[in-house]
C-alpha cells in the first residue's frame, strides 16, 4: 500500500515541479524512478529498492506478468488520446515540411539508427530496427515544454508542435509492427507463415480498431450512453477493443487502439473534445505512475550493459547526424533559412511512447529469450534521457545562437471574435502582422476563419491557451468582448505572457462616462465602449486609412472622433508600416507625428477622403 501511495504522490510531486520549472514531465519522473529503483540499492541496508515494481517473494506490487498487464492497458489508453489528436484535416494544411519529416525524416531515423545499433552494439537486424522504431517519435508532451517559453516564428513552433503529435501514433504503429514482425518471425523468420501471422495483426488491428470506433460514435450520437457515464463507458470500450484485438491477433491490440482513436478523431462527435479532456487527465495520471514504475524496473546491471564508449557513440550519431539529416532532407526546397532548419535538427526529444514501449516490448522479448532483447529498454531509455536533458537545457541558447530567437514579440492576441474584432483582425493581417482571434463563441470564430483570419475557440478561465506554443511571437494583448470583469481578468491573468509590449482592454460604461477614470490598458477612446463599436462596426464595416500632415493635424482628427460616435482611431501608421495602438490617452500618447503618418480608424469617411485598406469582415 505504501509502495502504491508513494508512486502516486511522487508522479504528482513530478509533474507539479515539471511545471513550475517548464520542464518535460518526463525528466523528473525517470529521474526519481531512478532513485527509488536501481539507485537506491546502492544504499539501502539490504541493498533492496524503494519500490519494487515486480514481486520478487520479498516485496513488490506486481506479481508475475502483472506489470507487463499494467504498462499495456497503459499504453493503450495513451495511444488512445494520442489518436484522438490526429486530424486528417492537420496532415492536409500543415504543409509539406511537416509531411516530409514524419514520412522522410522517419525513415532516415529508421535506417539510420537500425544500422548505427547493429555495428556498433552488434545486434540482430530485427533487434536494431526495433530499437530504431522506438526512437522516432518526438511527441507533444515533451516538446511543448520546451517551446513554450522559447519566442519563435509562428511556423516554427507549429513544424515542431505537429511533428510531434502527428508523428507519435505514427512512430507507436511503426514499433508495434516491427515488434510483431519480430513475435511471427521467431524459428521461421520471413516464411510464408510469418507474413501470414503478420498480415492477421494488420487485419484484426484495423477491423477492431475501425468497427469498435464507429459502433461507440453510433451510440454517443444517439445518446445510448448517458452523459455522466460516457467517459468512463469509453475507457471500457477501448480497453475491451484492446483485449478482444489481442485475443484474435496476439499483440494487435495496440494497433488497434491506435486506429479506433484516429478513427474517432476525424468524426463529428459532439462531446469529443470533452471526452479528450478526460482522456489527458488520465493519461497525466497513468503517465506519472507508468515512468516511475519503469524507470524502477530498470536495474543497476542495465545500467552497467550501456555503460560504455558505445553508448555515447550511439546517441551523439543519433542527435548530430540521423536528426539534421532527416530534417535536412526533408525541409530541402521549402522556404525555411538555414538556421530554422538547424534549430529544428537541434529540437528532437523522444518521449513517451517511445520509453513506455520500449519497456514493454523489451521485457517481452527478454521473456522469450531473443537475442540482444536485454538492450532495448536501456538503450531507449538513454536516449529519450539524454535529448530530453539536451533539449530542455539548451534549446533557448542554441535559438539564440541561430538566430531564430525572436527579440521582441510582434504577434497579437485578440480576445473576442465580435464583427468589429475581426475587422481589426483582417487589417493587421493585411498589414503583415501575426494576428490570433480566440472567443469561446463557436460560430464567431467559424465566421472568422471564414475571412482567412487565425482563430480558435478557447476558455480564458482555463490554462490550456498558456500551453499553447503557436503564440510564442505574441506579445500584444487586445481584449475586445462585450464584457468588461472577462477583458480586466484576460489583462491580469495573460499579460506578462502574451502582452509584454502592451496590454488594452475596452473602456466600461462607467469609464466612458468619466474620462478622467480612464484606465491606462483603455483602447482607442474613452469616449466608445463595447456597444458604441459594434455599432459602427454594423453602420460602416470598414477600417480606413487618413494621411497625416502633422501632429496638429493629428490632434485635430482625434478631437473629432471623440464628437463623432461613427468613428473610431484604432492605429497610428508610420511610415515604415509600424502600428501604433491607440489608446484612451490618444491626444497625449504621440507626440512626434509628421507628414507620412497615417491614422487608421473604423467608420465612415472624414472629407478628407480617406483611402480605404481593409473593408468587410463576415
Amino acid at each position: 500500500m505504501l509502495e502504491l501511495a508513494g508512486i502516486i504522490i511522487l508522479g504528482i510531486i513530478a509533474q507539479w515541479v515539471a511545471w513550475r520549472l517548464k520542464l518535460p514531465a518526463i525528466l523528473p519522473l525517470i529521474l526519481i524512478g531512478l532513485l527509488v529503483g536501481p539507485i537506491a540499492t546502492l544504499f539501502t541496508e539490504d541493498g533492496s529498492k524503494l519500490i519494487e515494481p515486480i514481486w520478487n517473494g520479498k516485496n513488490g506490487l506486481f506479481p508475475g506478468e502483472g506489470l507487463y498487464y499494467f504498462v499495456s492497458l497503459a499504453i493503450s489508453i495513451i495511444l488512445f488520446e494520442g489518436g484522438l489528436t490526429l486530424k486528417r484535416s492537420e496532415i492536409r494544411n500543415v504543409g509539406p515540411v511537416i509531411t516530409k519529416l514524419i514520412t522522410l525524416g522517419s525513415t532516415v531515423t529508421f535506417f539510420g539508427a537500425g544500422l548505427a545499433a547493429h555495428y556498433i552494439f552488434d545486434l540482430s537486424w530485427q533487434i536494431s530496427f526495433l530499437f530504431s522504431s522506438l526512437i522516432i517519435v518526438t511527441g507533444p508532451t515533451v516538446i511543448t515544454p520546451i517551446l513554450r517559453n522559447i519566442p519563435l516564428k509562428k511556423d516554427l513552433s507549429a513544424i515542431l508542435k505537429w511533428e510531434g503529435i502527428l508523428i507519435d501514433p505514427i512512430g507507436a504503429l511503426v514499433a508495434v509492427l516491427v515488434f510483431e514482425f519480430i513475435s511471427v518471425g521467431e524459428g521461421q523468420a520471413f516464411t510464408k507463415t510469418a507474413l501470414v501471422e503478420f498480415g492477421k495483426i494488420l487485419l484484426f488491428g484495423f477491423t477492431f480498431g475501425f468497427t469498435f470506433a464507429h459502433g461507440l460514435a453510433f451510440a454517443i450520437k444517439k445518446n445510448f450512453i448517458p452523459h455522466y457515464l460516457l467517459n468512463v463507458v469509453s475507457l471500457s470500450v477501448v480497453l475491451l477493443v484492446f483485449v478482444e484485438s489481442d485475443i484474435f491477433a496476439h499483440e494487435s491490440g495496440l494497433l488497434a487502439v491506435v486506429v479506433m482513436g484516429m478513427v474517432m478523431g476525424n468524426m463529428d462527435l459532439p462531446n469529443l473534445k470533452e471526452l479528450l479532456y478526460f482522456k489527458e487527465s488520465l493519461s497525466v495520471l497513468l503517465i506519472s505512475i507508468l515512468f516511475i514504475l519503469l524507470a524502477a524496473n530498470i536495474n543497476i546491471s542495465d545500467m552497467e550493459l550501456i555503460y560504455n564508449w558505445k553508448t555515447a557513440a550511439l546517441f551523439l550519431i543519433i542527435v548530430f547526424v540521423i536528426r539534421p539529416l532527416g530534417v535536412y532532407l526533408s525541409t530541402l526546397g521549402s522556404n525555411l533559412r538555414l538556421n530554422e532548419k538547424m534549430f529544428i535538427g537541434w529540437v528532437g526529444p523522444r518521449g513517451i511512447v517511445a520509453a513506455g514501449i520500449a519497456s514493454l516490448f523489451g521485457s517481452k522479448l527478454i521473456f522469450r529469450g531473443e537475442p540482444g532483447a536485454e538492450y532495448i529498454t536501456p538503450l531507449v531509455f538513454m536516449i529519450v534521457l539524454g535529448t530530453v536533458l539536451l533539449n530542455a537545457t539548451t534549446a533557448r541558447l542554441f535559438a539564440k545562437l541561430a538566430g531564430v530567437f525572436l527579440l521582441k514579440s510582434e504577434g497579437i492576441l485578440i480576445i473576442g471574435s465580435s464583427k468589429f474584432s475581426r475587422l481589426i483582425a483582417n487589417y493587421l493581417q493585411k498589414n503583415n502582422r501575426h494576428v490570433v482571434l480566440i472567443d469561446n463563441n463557436q460560430t464567431n470564430i467559424e465566421k472568422a476563419k471564414k475571412s482567412g483570419l487565425e482563430a480558435m475557440v478557447a476558455d480564458i478561465f482555463s490554462d490550456t491557451l498558456t500551453d499553447n506554443i503557436e503564440l510564442n511571437d505574441v506579445g500584444y494583448l487586445m481584449a475586445l468582448t462585450g464584457n468588461s470583469d472577462i477583458n480586466k481578468y484576460a489583462i491580469e491573468k495573460f499579460k506578462k505572457q502574451f502582452g509584454e509590449n502592451g496590454s488594452f482592454r475596452l473602456v466600461n460604461t462607467d469609464e466612458m462616462n468619466d474620462p478622467e477614470s480612464s484606465p491606462k490598458e483603455g483602447l482607442f477612446s474613452h469616449t466608445d465602449d463595447f456597444i458604441k463599436l459594434m455599432e459602427t462596426a454594423r453602420e460602416y464595416p470598414a477600417i480606413q486609412e487618413i494621411d497625416l500632415k502633422d501632429q496638429g493635424h493629428y490632434e485635430g482628427l482625434i478631437e473629432i472622433t471623440k464628437a463623432d460616435k461613427h468613428i473610431v482611431p484604432i492605429f497610428l501608421k508610420t511610415p515604415d508600416g509600424n502600428l501604433r495602438i491607440i489608446s484612451s490617452y490618444s491626444k497625449e500618447e504621440f507626440n512626434d507625428v509628421k507628414k507620412g503618418y497615417k491614422l487608421a480608424y473604423l467608420g465612415k469617411k472624414f472629407d478628407a477622403e480617406p483611402s480605404v485598406v481593409a473593408v468587410s469582415s463576415q
